[in-house]
């Protein structure tokens, strides 16, 4: 049973953040921003200006009472320890902010949007040092890379992965989702419902190499980039729905994916991610099993798509019930917790026990 955390908000909560102290940040509709503790008491409660639905937080990783925010095209940056407004605000994005990422150094932030491009802010100078404009659509998601603090990796629902290092201005590698326009106009003719892999969500695991990405269409894919460009490890589908969140636990290969069907689940894909980090020479069976796709180097198409024979079950599943908007991951006393933050005003915690 999950353990509610209540009276905190007064409409849907959009996103949640853990800092390395325990503290949770929560954003919602309207501007509201809470934050927590541990026990789920709120320690503080603001509305930012203009009302706008707060739609990221993220804590500093080297600083945990620094919490940035986004709202509407707008970033705001926060003392949790006095919350009385924001310290600072930044105007980067001419349109909605989607999600937020900051390096481990704390010296870069960058934001995507809605027109598909993210802006990388200087977090010394406060000025904008790079501006990536290669997503056709809606940048959903951004997220650095750990141990390499000028890469970063995005999605967004024109059905593209990126890779990216800030010292270009184009990306390094692009993988198409779209499995092969034959194969989706048999499943379309077949007279079935064919949702394509837009892609809303992506996860780095804290080795830096590997990263998750949870699409439209229900699936879970895992990349593994070597040098400047990723290839596609692992493809598995759990929910019925979309995947909204995504999210690799620290040290383990284990990730947590909510989705649109109400579900969270955790997976361990150790096994099969542990096999292609030992081994870099591809087994016959893998090399039958790849088909050619949709890639792109430095922003032109090339190919390759995945082995998606490997059998991967969830390791816990929990019918939450409603849809999932944000999830995240917290030691609570010592103990693994699953933060969930759905279309309600209530944050809901379960326990991370595997089965």
């Amino acid at each position: 049973m999950a353990v509610k955390w209540t009276s905190g908000h007064s409409s849907s909560i959009l996103c949640l953040n853990v800092n390395k102290e325990g503290l949770v940040a929560s954003g919602a509709e309207r501007g509201e921003l809470t934050i927590w503790n541990e026990e789920g008491i709120h320690l503080g409660q603001i509305q930012l200006p203009r009302a706008d639905d707060v739609t990221c937080v993220v804590f500093s990783p080297t600083y945990p009472s620094r919490l940035y925010t986004s709202h509407g095209e707008t970033i705001s940056m926060l003392d949790v320890r006095s919350l009385k407004g924001p310290v600072e605000c930044f105007h980067l994005n001419e349109e909605e902010i989607n999600c937020l990422s900051v390096n481990e150094t704390d010296s870069v932030l960058a934001a995507a949007d809605d027109s598909g491009a993210i802006k990388i802010m200087n977090l010394e100078n406060k000025k904008v040092s790079r501006s990536l404009r290669r997503h056709s659509n809606i940048c959903s998601s951004v997220a650095f890379r750990p141990q390499r603090p000028q890469s970063l990796v995005s999605c967004g629902l024109d059905m593209k992965v990126m890779l990216w290092n800030l010292q270009k201005a184009r990306p390094l590698w692009t993988m198409i989702l779209q499995e092969n326009e034959a194969e989706g106009a048999e499943q379309q003719s077949a007279g079935q419902f064919f949702n394509p892999p837009l892609a809303h969500s992506l996860s780095v695991a804290a080795c830096g190499n590997v990263f998750g990405c949870g699409g439209e269409d229900g699936k879970i894919r895992i990349f593994r980039v070597t040098g400047v460009k990723f290839e596609q490890e692992l493809g598995f589908k759990g929910h019925t729905l979309g995947v909204s969140q995504v999210l690799f636990l620290p040290e383990v290969y284990w990730l947590l994916s909510g989705g649109n069907d109400g579900k969270v689940l955790l997976w361990d894909v150790s096994n099969e991610v542990g096999k292609q980090l030992k081994s870099p020479v591809k087994s016959i069976h893998r090399r039958k099993a790849r088909t050619p796709a949709s890639t792109k180097r430095d922003g032109e198409p090339n190919a390759m798509v995945t082995n998606e024979h490997a059998r991967v079950l969830p390791k816990l599943s929990i019918e939450h019930g409603e849809k999932v908007n944000w999830i995240s991951y917290a030691e609570i006393k010592g103990f693994r917790r699953v933060l969930v933050a759905d279309q309600s005003s209530c944050i809901s915690v379960y326990p991370l026990i595997e089965t």
